[in-house]
């Protein structure tokens, strides 16, 4: 079996990382706090001089404090996008955000990179699954053609896509209102429910993808 995921540096060092520029980020603007009062048209003003108002050491020992817990928070959300992708000559399973997607080779007709999402094909060209990570795509390539799968250098459907609109007549009702909670979920950035209502579409035999905040369907 060939695993895919990031690097050790990358999984771990994020925890490290994230609530080190956190906690440098606001100290920051803590000894900046002073000066920013002075600027009227600044917005926050009532934060800062609050800042100014509390005494050493309470006021950094809390600026750090803060920042280390919005870098932890950042890692966390960090850690939810990271994907690892096992391949195996029998099967092939993705595994992102404590989420398990698990496809067996007699269902996969062939794999390949949209941008930066990983595409599953079947064998009759309906989409098993469209992931997106920060994987490399060539160490992609290299796991599924090494376990004899078939990788594509582009989408074969990508000509068949079209833009969704409000109440699309060939689509079922029930497709058109998980479009249109999705529409939603993507205008208040809300990743992980865009990408849940997207493979709930592509249960019901719709292909979906996303293009500068518009889907498009097949």
């Amino acid at each position: 079996m060939t695993t895919v995921q990031e690097t050790a540096v990358v999984r771990y060092g994020i925890w490290v990382l994230c609530p080190a520029l956190g906690a440098a980020a606001v100290w920051g603007l803590k000894l900046a706090a002073a000066w920013i009062t002075t600027l009227k048209w600044f917005p926050f003003q009532g934060v800062f001089e609050l800042v100014t108002d509390i005494p050493e050491p309470w006021v950094t020992i809390a600026a750090l404090a803060l920042g280390a817990l919005a870098g932890g928070v950042l890692a966390l959300l960090w850690a939810a996008e990271m994907m690892s992708v096992e391949v195996s000559h029998d099967r092939v399973t993705l595994r992102k955000d404590d989420k398990s997607f698990d496809f067996g080779r007699n269902q996969i007709e062939s794999a390949f990179a949209d941008g930066k999402q990983l595409v599953l094909l079947s064998p009759s060209g309906a989409e098993l699954a469209r992931e997106t990570s920060d994987l490399s795509r060539a160490k992609l390539e290299q796991a599924f053609t090494g376990h004899g799968y078939r990788w594509r250098d582009a989408d074969p459907f990508a000509s068949e896509f079209r833009m969704w609109v409000e109440h699309a007549p060939e689509l079922p009702a029930e497709v058109n209102a998980l479009f249109t909670a999705r529409r939603k979920a993507i205008a208040k950035y809300e990743r992980e429910e865009a990408a849940e209502l997207a493979r709930e579409i592509r249960r019901r035999g719709v292909c979906v993808k996303d293009e500068k905040k518009r889907q498009y369907y097949r």
